[in-house]
């Protein structure tokens, strides 16, 4: 699929998918669906990102460098309540000296998020999954104060050297917790007396309850 140039033909794009199976569009790609996601947990947003030309891969920048946008598929029930938390960007464990929230990668991939649900029930063969109506999003100014509130604290408690002391509590939107292949997977930190030690990685995500208010604010969903 070639590059949207456009916002507009971008979003165009996302919405003639909406009412579509993940069969079907896969099918129209040429590209295998998977039996299961456990161990393709990124499969569709992989598939989302072909098939709407997104072309930043895996370097660190907007799925859609040119237009500065993020593309985020949002698991949902029939309901319309996000499954999982959303994933937002490795959180560093080091080198934090001179980061703020102005020129934090955070801050950088939210700045416009082209948010994609697809209804998702577990029970459901990923073939028959449907995506919804998509929207494009910016933090309002009351949403990026939250937001950064939460990078804030959770930023405060690495430098510290109180990473390990950080669980799905901490954050009001946004929550910082392991994000690795698997437990061998480790990466150094500092403990509270500036000693190095390695842990698992950890990563940035919004919570349901942040996705589930952006669902109702832009779809009109209760």
């Amino acid at each position: 699929m070639n590059i949207p140039k456009t916002e507009q033909e971008l979003l165009e794009r996302a919405q003639n998918l909406a009412g579509l199976t993940l069969g079907e569009i896969a099918n129209d790609a040429g590209i295998e669906v998977p039996v299961n996601l456990t161990r393709n947990k990124g499969w569709i947003g992989l598939l989302l990102e072909h098939v709407l030309g997104a072309s930043a891969g895996s370097r660190p920048e907007p799925d859609f460098p040119n237009l500065g946008i993020e593309l985020k598929s949002l698991p949902i029930n029939e309901e319309a309540k996000p499954l999982e938390t959303t994933f937002v960007s490795v959180a560093p464990l080091t080198g934090l000296v001179g980061i703020n929230w102005h020129n934090c990668y955070v801050k950088k991939k939210l700045a416009k998020v082209l948010w994609v649900p697809v209804i998702s029930p577990k029970e459901l063969p990923i073939t028959q999954r449907i995506v919804g109506t998509p929207f494009l999003w910016s933090p309002s100014q009351e949403e990026e104060a939250l937001l950064a509130q939460d990078w804030q604290e959770l930023t405060d408690m690495i430098v510290l050297g109180e990473v390990e002391n950080i669980h799905g509590k901490h954050g009001q939107v946004m929550q910082l917790r392991p994000k690795a292949a698997n437990s061998k997977a480790k990466t150094q930190a500092y403990d509270r007396h500036g000693k190095p030690f390695m842990t698992l990685p950890r990563g940035f995500y919004l919570k349901i309850n942040f996705t589930h208010m952006l669902l109702h604010k832009y779809l009109r969903i209760n």
